[in-house]
């Protein structure tokens, strides 16, 4: 690569020469966290998106130091333009989520072979949320063969038997459905929900979207809330003050859950609103004083995201939380001219009842070799976390996933 071009793209010194090209323009660099840091294409990626550049240097930052983060440069050394897709390497239980009955069968072999469906796995996308792509979709479509051929050479390098494109939106199917014809299988992962607001207040909504038993019961959770002591609710963008308080609650939420994927910090929870004030809103409610629930909600657009949340479980009102800060979060939406309210994956019963629909995430699987994808492409459609869970099924777009 010629100094001039060094200059105009700005990649470190020290980034690998390319791994893979396509025809004689595009060119594929991997290089480390702090080398990304260095390029201006880093700057500009995922602009407009509520999970930009800052956020994956967040979580690479304050999560996980054992994982592995990289950072694949695509440029086009014709126009000089380019795009960044971070991935990262670590280790997963590709066993986690399946029934019970199938896990006791995986668990009888593993006293054998106690590896059996443990695999180190090359993922694109984010270890916190799920994946987008960079750039547009005329730019993604070329980029996806050079994309593919340095994915494989990495995964040799840093060996890692799978490639996995992580929990990435089925509007990104057009571009990523190319990887089939590679080998990849796509298969769905555990989804976000969301609501439209086609409605002007909270009330409305009750009485315009929900059955009459579910709106029995939030008014009756709603009024033994109120019946106790009062509820405050601040909204802000830091909660630097409050973490050693708030922490506890969110690993409540986290050690109650079946399905354990990402393991936040305090760093990561402060750095969100220090980072990224545009993006991120701390919603905390304290009742006489002590933080009973918490949400870290972001927002995209014209949309409200429920990233994550903390309830404390021995609150006398612990009951109801759940869904009065779900209340709460759609009235400030609303106040503030947004249009829809989504969540993150998990905990689907209580969304089925208040008429959220399912937002389907995709994950494209491969083996990096032929012959160990030859047996995985049918292994991995039995391992689909969303056939085990029987709550799915029941909303009215499960045929999306």
């Amino acid at each position: 690569m010629s100094d001039a071009m060094t200059a105009t793209i700005a990649v470190p010194p020290s980034v690998q020469a390319p791994t893979a090209a396509v025809g004689a323009a595009l060119r594929a660099f991997v290089a480390r966290g702090k080398e990304i840091r260095l390029s201006p294409l880093w700057k500009q990626a995922f602009a407009g998106k509520r999970k930009d550049h800052r956020y994956y240097d967040i979580v690479e930052d304050t999560m996980h130091p054992e994982i592995t983060h990289r950072y694949l440069m695509i440029t086009d050394q014709l126009s000089q333009a380019g795009t960044v897709q971070p991935f990262f390497v670590t280790s997963i239980d590709m066993a986690e989520g399946v029934s019970a009955g199938v896990k006791s069968w995986i668990d009888t072999v593993r006293r054998a072979w106690p590896t059996f469906l443990r695999a180190r796995v090359l993922m694109v996308g984010c270890v916190a949320g799920e994946g987008v792509l960079d750039g547009d979709v005329t730019w993604q479509m070329q980029c996806i063969p050079v994309l593919k051929d340095a994915l494989v050479e990495e995964a040799y390098k840093l060996g890692a038997g799978l490639i996995v494109f992580k929990e990435f939106r089925a509007s990104h199917r057009a571009v990523l459905d190319r990887l089939q014809a590679d080998g990849f299988v796509r298969v769905p992962s555990m989804p976000m929900t969301r609501l439209n607001f086609d409605f002007a207040s909270f009330d409305e909504y009750l009485s315009k979207k929900l059955g009459s038993a579910t709106r029995k019961n939030l008014r009756r959770k709603f009024k033994a809330i109120d019946a106790a002591d009062p509820i405050e609710l601040t909204v802000s963008t830091n909660i630097e003050a409050e973490v050693d308080e708030l922490y506890p609650l969110y690993l409540q939420i986290y050690e109650k859950s079946s399905m354990h994927f990402e393991k936040l910090t305090p760093e990561f929870l402060v750095q969100l609103g220090r980072a990224m004030p545009d993006k991120v809103r701390y919603f905390v409610w304290r009742q006489n004083g002590r933080p009973v629930a918490f949400s870290i909600c972001t927002i995209d657009g014209d949309t409200i995201c429920d990233e994550y949340i903390g309830i404390d479980y021995q609150s006398s009102v612990s009951a109801g939380l759940y869904h009065y800060t779900f209340r709460d979060i759609v009235n400030w939406a609303l106040r503030n001219g947004l249009k829809a309210y989504a969540s993150t994956g998990l905990c689907y019963d209580p969304k089925l009842h208040l008429k959220q629909e399912l937002v389907p995430l995709d994950l494209y699987v491969r083996h990096r070799s032929a012959i160990g994808n030859f047996v995985m492409k049918y292994i991995v459609r039995w391992l689909d976390p969303t056939r085990h869970d029987k709550t799915l099924a029941e909303f009215s777009n499960y045929a999306d996933l």
